[in-house]
């Protein structure tokens, strides 16, 4: 991995009732299958699709790669890139600790 840090500037809190519920539910799933299920019930095929594609995104900027080149390996522009990057590197948390758990 690239020797980059994270500096958070973004922060959410859940503004009402049903996202609150939204974010209990996730945190709920216990297993793989149960999240997969979830997802499959909640998303289309073509937004997983994107999701994942967001998450290759992150730990591709993580290995050190060009913006030029993840965007070609992804099938995706550079705005979407940097978008992914500031998310990555200033957003709340969520992708730096998801990829930083391996």
């Amino acid at each position: 991995m690239k020797n980059v840090s994270f500096s958070k500037s973004e922060s959410y809190t859940p503004r009402n009732k049903k996202e609150k519920q939204f974010i209990q539910a996730l945190t709920s799933i216990q297993t793989e299958h149960e999240m997969t299920s979830l997802l499959r019930d909640l998303l289309t095929l073509p937004e997983i699709e994107e999701f994942a594609n967001r998450l290759e995104i992150a730990r591709l900027l993580l290995e050190g790669g060009s913006y030029e080149v993840i965007a070609e390996k992804a099938g995706v522009s550079t705005t979407t890139v940097t978008r992914v990057a500031h998310w990555l590197y200033k957003g709340c948390g969520g992708y730096w600790k998801t990829l930083n758990q391996k």
